[in-house]
């Protein structure tokens, strides 16, 4: 079967995206959010899955095991912009979702989301990771994804990067986007990929307290082993080995999931102009990232 051809990047409202992720935009807007909904909320490669699994066992392990065993994650926890020809699109698997809370995902800029997820006041979990793991993570993951637009190089790909035009926009202003939201949002959860990997139980906690939930220290421990790293990696249900886009051959969509590994890419050369550039356009003093653990 031939592949189709990658998508070209588009102008869309002053963002960079792709038509799969704004043909379906009408039904995007007007999508209706619960009151109970919980959406996930990154940019992309900044721990989605990651959140997306910890929510769904938080939840549902206890009541619905053989959701862990059957379903994959991106059927639980759907991606709501989505529109690709290999399955319904996410607004429609969102709908149908059976679960309460239902677990939706999203990578889209603050001023994108539908407005009935305000108005319905949901609890929202965002997840920041630093610019530089982040760039790195995205060129894999656009390198093995034939549903993203041509990486090229790493260096072009870290210039596109830094000039923002990736698929979803500029990383500066989508994390700077969501953290200021915060303040007016007080059902906003704002988490950093770092500190997620440095202390997950630590994460899990303020996690749990957000959504007052309290599950017993056992069903706690058995979460935290199952999103381990390695764990999610080898499970066939949360590592995406089963969507036919993806090219596992050139690198598995579950790469490392480590903090620092951008010092295995970045040149010293490019270290200081992504440095430079960022002083400038990251415009809020109040949001820090650490770029090691």
């Amino acid at each position: 079967m031939e592949k189709p051809p990658r998508p070209d990047l588009i102008d869309f409202h002053g963002i960079s995206m792709i038509h799969y992720f704004t043909d379906n935009w009408e039904n995007i807007q007007n999508f209706q959010a619960r009151p109970d909904d919980i959406l996930i909320v990154t940019y992309p490669k900044a721990g989605t899955t990651w959140v997306s699994y910890i929510l769904d066992l938080l939840y549902f392990s206890q009541t619905a095991p053989e959701r862990q065993t059957s379903i994959p994650i991106y059927e639980r926890v759907p991606f709501l912009e989505i529109s690709i020809p290999v399955m319904p699109p996410g607004t429609e698997l969102a709908n149908n979702l059976s679960t309460s809370p239902r677990l939706i995902k999203t990578h889209l800029p603050i001023q994108f989301v539908p407005k009935s997820f305000w108005e319905q006041n949901c609890r929202i979990v965002y997840v920041a990771r630093n610019a530089k793991d982040n760039a790195v993570s995205y060129f894999h993951f656009d390198r093995m994804n034939m549903a993203q637009p041509e990486p090229g190089d790493w260096n072009s790909f870290l210039q596109r990067f830094m000039e923002g035009k990736m698929v979803f926009g500029p990383w500066y202003d989508h994390v700077t986007g969501w953290w200021e939201k915060k303040q007016s949002h007080s059902k906003l959860l704002y988490l950093f990929f770092e500190d997620m990997v440095e202390d997950t139980g630590r994460e899990l906690d303020r996690l749990c307290s957000f959504l007052g939930i309290s599950p017993s220290a056992e069903e706690k421990e058995k979460v935290k082993r199952g999103v381990q790293f390695d764990n999610m990696k080898k499970n066939n249900m949360t590592n995406y080995s089963t969507i036919p886009v993806m090219d596992f051959k050139i690198s598995p969509f579950m790469r490392k999931g480590k903090v620092g590994d951008w010092k295995n890419h970045f040149t010293v050369a490019q270290n200081e102009q992504f440095d430079e550039d960022y002083q400038k356009k990251m415009k809020n003093p109040t949001l820090r990232f650490r770029t090691e653990v």
